[in-house]
């Protein structure tokens, strides 16, 4: 069972920021919030906007250095990552207010979109820790990788993801099905290396996609009560004959083996703080950690 503390301060200074062009009626969203926090008992919030120059790290940081001990993020999983990686160690809890196309970090953690109810479960008190992990000094909350789901974030432009939503990942994805496997060498701390053929290589937090698809089983980015299960994340390399197809991926904990899909293997890493790595025989797509 998740263990949920409880904020000290039942009236704690707050701020939001939001991502502008994810909200349609950004006047009616501040009236919301404010009135929301105000009456619970909250002071009024200061506002932040986020820029495509900044997305995010920057404002988050000067909501802290304000004071802030709450950080309402309004947008997607790209804002959702920048304000995670300026929070990284800060003495300050963030609450996610929905408003992107996949929302894949507020869907693991069982977040409603709707506004109304994420403020609620923010006044009410109850925190949970989150673990991230880091590549190249990049903190990443929900996955990071490279190959394939590289390939498919940059073949979906945000006018798809604004008129269709989540299914532009799918028109972005099917441009790169017929994409070379990569040949990789992955690590898990220091175990022996495995080597193989894959057309994408994942380092998830979270288990599931957009329209709920389960990619992984493992992954669990907060951690559980501190006497039991710490978080995990799972590393995915799916194969020449599976691109993308880690759906039904399964595997022990710290352990390689074939999964129920042709190509495709998974590994847990079981603590905290495991450290991987893949390296590639060519230079390979990247993909933005989220």
């Amino acid at each position: 069972m998740m263990t949920i503390t409880t904020r000290a301060n039942r009236s704690p200074r707050s701020a939001v920021v939001v991502n502008p062009a994810k909200v349609e009626d950004a006047g009616a969203l501040r009236r919301t919030v404010d009135d929301a926090l105000v009456g619970a008992g909250w002071p009024v919030p200061r506002w932040f906007e986020t820029t495509p120059a900044d997305p995010g790290a920057g404002q988050t940081h000067a909501a802290v250095e304000s004071g802030a001990e709450v950080i309402f993020v309004c947008g997607g999983d790209g804002t959702v990552m920048s304000a995670v990686s300026a929070m990284v160690g800060v003495d300050a809890s963030m609450a996610i207010l929905p408003a992107g196309t996949g929302n894949l970090l507020a869907a693991n953690l069982g977040l409603s979109t709707d506004l109304a109810t994420a403020l609620e479960v923010a006044v009410e008190g109850g925190l949970r820790r989150l673990d991230v992990g880091v590549v190249d000094g990049q903190h990443f909350a929900v996955m990071a990788g490279m190959g394939f789901d590289a390939h498919m974030l940059e073949a979906t432009s945000d006018r798809a993801k604004a008129r269709i939503g989540w299914p532009a990942y799918v028109l972005g994805a099917v441009r790169h099905l017929k994409d070379r496997p990569m040949r990789v060498t992955i690590r898990i701390d220091d175990e022996a290396p495995i080597r193989r053929r894959a057309r994408s290589v994942l380092i998830a937090n979270v288990g599931r996609l957009q329209g709920g698809v389960r990619l992984l089983r493992k992954p669990r980015p907060t951690t559980v009560s501190s006497t039991s299960r710490c978080s995990r994340r799972e590393l995915c390399a799916s194969g020449p004959r599976s691109a993308g197809a880690c759906s039904a991926a399964t595997a022990e904990p710290r352990r390689w083996r074939s999964s129920k899909v042709p190509g495709s293997r998974s590994s847990a890493t079981g603590h905290s703080h495991a450290s991987s790595t893949a390296t590639s025989s060519r230079p390979p797509p990247r993909c933005p950690s989220r």
